[in-house]
């Protein structure tokens, strides 16, 4: 019987394994799609910036309350994972509680920490539902916020809870057959939170015990096994691409725009000065202006696209969006990652319905956007989904001239007389002519 039950956990791991790898390969191949881009500067800041916003968190804490509940769950589930790895131990070994004998009552400290996390992320999986689903929190039900992500966010919480509840019982199982004497289970002393359920379970028979604790050790094993494929599939990526994102994040100062090489070396070279050295030759085809479609963005940008939590802190700040215009940041990484996964699977089609700039994503959603950098200010996991809109808006302008008729009047008076208004760049200050007079 031992070994059936390793050879079963060998097989389920060995599903896991091969599932996660897949999917890995997949997400990478879609990354990959993203034009070559070099992120390699400052690494000591970029392992700073790891560490405050994917490890510490930091901008969660712009909304205490449900940051602390957050980093419960975030904690609990970092920690109650270590004890994963005796699950493994002891899946792959045929043993029970391995490292009980080696630790002795540090074992029973560690587990019953292990409890009060899990009691932390049952209770705060429990405010987050009441949150999207009673409180109904505004920015959980935007227009982008369909069926799939809403069932993706509620699924996750649930999985969480009943993972929670399998490892309370099977230590309130457990613990009653520790008390009986029964063969294979090592006395590891009184849990706190699990004895609460022992009266549940105290009525039953040694057999009828020893088959629910197993049930509940391959239910929590099986369901962390299954969480850590399903969340390559989900929202809840960002557990993992949070940690490559932040580190391979924006470290220029907020605002920036990042001028496009080709159209700086052109207008230098206008100007009689020199072309920078990484621009291309007045000889060499600049390529695309702006993006049309994934890829004519950055694997950066598309890493971005993965990371995102839905969380829709950016749409919530937005002014765009709370003017009620179309454009939601979160949409757009949305869409983003939808298109991408959509080219990683079937190719090419070359219809402008699947594009990712008017498939996806439309003008009027692009136009609305006030470069103010809000969302990107907002945003946990340091996504810029600005970055991508500029570059939408940069084909729309460059590429198509689909840009409003106001906004071409505006380009012309900036490219003319240096200022959105139509007036010499000698005749600037002259509003402020009669301000010193009027002040004496």
């Amino acid at each position: 019987m031992p070994y059936l039950q390793q050879i079963a956990f060998l097989t389920t791991l060995f599903v896991a394994i091969a599932l996660l790898v897949r999917r890995i390969n997949f997400i990478r191949k879609g990354i990959k799609l993203g034009r070559a881009e070099t992120i390699n500067d400052h690494r000591p800041q970029r392992w700073k910036n790891m560490i405050l916003f994917a490890f510490g968190q930091r901008k969660m804490f712009k909304r205490p309350i449900p940051a602390f509940l957050h980093l419960f769950i975030y904690v609990g589930f970092l920690v109650i994972n270590l004890e994963v790895l005796e699950f493994v131990i002891d899946g792959l070994a045929g043993t029970h509680r391995i490292f009980a004998p080696y630790l002795g009552g540090l074992y029973n400290v560690l587990m019953n920490l292990f409890e009060f996390l899990a009691m932390a992320v049952f209770v705060s999986c429990i405010f987050f539902l009441l949150r999207r689903n009673v409180l109904r929190l505004g920015r959980f039900h935007k227009a982008e916020m369909t069926s799939w992500p809403k069932l993706d966010a509620n699924l996750i919480l649930i999985i969480e809870i009943l993972l929670m509840v399998a490892i309370l019982s099977m230590n309130a199982t457990d613990r009653i057959l520790q008390n009986r004497g029964i063969h294979h289970y090592l006395n590891t002393g009184n849990l706190f939170f699990s004895q609460w359920l022992i009266p549940f379970f105290s009525g039953q028979r040694d057999s009828v015990l020893i088959v629910l604790e197993r049930s509940f050790w391959w239910f929590h094993i099986v369901g962390i096994l299954g969480f850590a494929v399903y969340v390559t599939y989900s929202k809840h990526l960002h557990i993992f691409m949070a940690f490559p994102n932040t580190f391979y994040g924006s470290l220029e100062r907020p605002g920036k725009l990042t001028n496009m090489d080709t159209v700086t070396n052109e207008v230098n070279m206008m100007l009689g000065g020199q072309s920078s050295e990484s621009s291309a030759s007045p000889t060499e085809d600049p390529g695309r202006f702006g993006a049309r479609d994934i890829t004519d963005l950055s694997w950066k940008h598309l890493m971005d696209a993965y990371t995102c939590t839905e969380c829709g802190r950016c749409t919530s700040e937005c002014p765009a969006n709370i003017t009620g215009k179309k454009l939601s940041p979160r949409k757009i990484m949305m869409d983003t990652r939808d298109r991408m996964e959509e080219l990683s699977r079937n190719g090419d089609s070359g219809s402008k319905e699947n594009y990712l700039l008017g498939g996806y994503i439309s003008k009027e959603e692009v136009n609305a956007c006030t470069s103010c950098n809000a969302c990107v200010e907002a945003c946990p996991v340091l996504i810029n989904p600005l970055s991508i809109i500029v570059e939408l808006r940069r084909y729309i302008s460059m590429e198509e001239n689909g840009c409003p008729a106001e906004w071409n009047a505006m380009f012309q008076n900036i490219e003319t007389s240096f200022a959105p208004w139509k007036f010499a760049p000698s005749d600037r200050f002259k509003w402020a002519d009669n301000l010193n007079t009027t002040n004496n």
